[in-house]
C-alpha cells in the first residue's frame, strides 16, 4: 500500500513551504500551510499572528512552564498555546481524512503518523544557504540572518519537543531527509514525488 499523506518538516529558510506545494502541484493534490493557520483563525477566534508565530514555535521557554502543570491536551486548564495544539491536531486530522495531500509543518509528521500512512521528510540546508534565502525572501531585518535562523531553529525544536517528546530535524525520525541548498528545490520535488508514487 502507498503513502496517502505527505508531511514536510524544514528547517527555517531552506525552502520547505515551497517544495510542499511544488510537490503537491506535480502530483495533483491538495498543499496545506497557510490554510491551517486559517482554520485556526476561524475556530479558535485568536488573531491570525499570534495563531502564526504560536503554532510551531516556543516563545522564551514560557512552554515549559505552561504545560507542566495544565496537560497538554487536557482544553479545561490548557494555556492558549496548549489549547492551540489540540485544536490543530484536529484540524489536521479532519484534512487527513479529506484524501491524499501535503501538509508543510505543525507536527503532522507526528500527530498524523499513527494514523494515516504518511510519508515524513525533512527539508535542511546549509546556515549560509539558508541566510542568503531569507533575506531574498523575507528581506533583510534588523537582527542578522543567521541570528533569525537560530532563534527560529531553536524555537521550533523546543516546541516540537515538548509536544511530541521527540527529536525535531534527527533523520531516524523521518523517511526522507534532503539538503535543499544542496540538491536545489526541483530536484527535491522530483525526488519527494518519486517515493510518493513508488508501489
Amino acid at each position: 500500500m502507498g503513502y496517502q499523506i505527505i508531511t514536510i518538516s524544514r528547517q527555517f529558510g531552506s525552502g520547505g513551504r515551497t517544495i510542499g506545494r511544488e510537490v503537491a502541484a506535480k502530483l495533483g493534490i491538495p498543499c496545506y500551510d497557510h490554510e491551517i493557520i486559517d482554520r485556526l483563525e476561524e475556530e479558535s477566534g485568536f488573531a491570525r499572528d499570534y495563531i502564526a508565530d504560536k503554532g510551531e514555535y516556543a516563545s522564551h521557554g514560557s512552554i515549559f512552564a505552561n504545560g507542566i502543570a495544565s496537560g497538554k491536551n487536557n482544553l479545561h486548564s490548557a494555556s492558549n498555546q496548549d489549547y492551540l495544539w489540540v485544536l490543530q491536531k484536529k484540524i489536521l486530522t479532519d484534512i487527513a481524512k479529506k484524501g491524499p495531500c501535503v501538509i508543510v509543518g505543525r507536527c503532522a509528521d507526528y500527530i498524523l503518523d499513527k494514523d494515516f500512512d504518511c510519508l515524513r521528510v525533512f527539508i535542511h540546508a546549509s546556515m549560509e544557504k539558508r541566510a542568503h534565502r531569507i533575506v531574498e525572501v523575507y528581506g533583510a531585518r534588523k537582527d542578522s540572518p543567521k541570528k533569525r535562523l537560530k532563534k527560529k531553529d531553536r524555537q521550533r525544536k523546543a516546541y516540537y519537543k515538548y509536544y511530541t517528546e521527540t527529536q525535531w530535524g534527527v533523520a531516524k525520525n523521518y523517511h526522507i531527509a534532503l539538503d535543499s541548498g544542496e540538491l536545489g528545490i526541483d530536484k527535491c520535488v522530483d525526488i519527494i514525488a518519486a517515493v510518493y508514487n513508488h508501489e
